[in-house]
């Protein structure tokens, strides 16, 4: 199988699981607490090495013991690393996810936790098969990994700026519902006004769209296809995007069709969003 790199964000995950949230001046006793590798890059390159593809990350960590941390463990999952940058004086990204009635999410992202131009390993990118650029990064250094590329470009988010240029580089679109509705300047209340979104990006191997309380809608050059949402139990939707665009990236460049693509990318997901965290448990599918 050919290599995967994915360009995106990296931090130390923390995951608490409360029965309620306090309100001011109130306290509240963790039931379960995880500290794991996040951030929706490296969620993503878990996803796709518990799948059993060859993948590396680029991102940033700061030049501190987590930083050091992450790494050690990014390795031990499979994730080549050399194309992390580890920035002196910045200190490495924090997610803090607050499980309870739905998730709350608290962020530590210094400036510095972001990808430079300068940053970006030109030659490992262009020899991936294919490459995922997470795009909450600066959207000139996505552009830059974006055509530096010479295999199948993934886009997971919607862009703040250079939509257009960034659009022209990808093969492989993929937006949950809010992003969806800013990639396209359209309003979606349903399947098919996600379809008709999806179908104004023309040219792609394939456009994939979450609908909020429906599922999610796929859309290439001969079909199409709408998957509903499953009635797994949902604990934390943490995540469950980082898992599909992962599982939706492996099947595409082992050579899977569209709808098998598909399919295995909300299954991934689904397998996600049932436990509290980001960090995916694909293992085995």
């Amino acid at each position: 199988m050919d290599d995967v790199v994915v360009v995106g964000q990296i931090a130390r995950d923390l995951v608490l699981v409360v029965d309620e949230v306090p309100g001011p001046g109130g306290t509240a006793a963790v039931r379960e607490r995880r500290e794991v590798l996040g951030g929706k890059g490296a969620n993503i390159a878990v996803g796709l090495a518990q799948l059993g593809a060859p993948v590396a990350l680029v991102g940033v960590v700061g030049d501190d013991e987590t930083g050091a941390r992450l790494l050690a463990r990014a390795g031990a999952d499979g994730i080549a690393t050399g194309g992390v940058v580890v920035r002196p004086d910045c200190r490495t990204g924090l997610i803090v996810d607050v499980v309870a009635d739905g998730w709350r999410y608290l962020e530590d992202l210094p400036e510095g936790v972001l990808l430079r131009e300068d940053d970006l390993p030109m030659d490992l990118i262009a020899r991936a098969g294919s490459v995922v650029v997470q795009l909450q990064q600066r959207p000139e250094v996505a552009l830059k990994a974006a055509r530096a590329a010479s295999g199948r470009v993934v886009l997971d988010g919607a862009p703040e700026r250079l939509r257009d240029e960034l659009l022209a580089c990808a093969h492989v679109v993929r937006a949950d519902h809010q992003e969806a509705e800013l990639l396209t300047g359209r309003e979606i209340t349903s399947a098919d006004d996600a379809l008709e979104a999806a179908r104004d990006l023309k040219g792609l191997e394939l456009v994939a769209f979450a609908v909020n309380d429906v599922g999610n809608v796929f859309v290439w050059d001969s079909g199409e296809l709408v998957l509903p949402l499953g009635d797994a139990e949902v604990v934390d939707t943490t995540g469950g995007g980082d898992a599909f665009v992962a599982a939706l990236t492996f099947a595409l460049t082992r050579g899977d069709g569209p709808e098998a693509a598909a399919r295995l990318a909300v299954e991934a997901s689904g397998a996600t969003v049932g436990h509290p965290g980001g960090r995916p448990n694909l293992t085995g599918r």
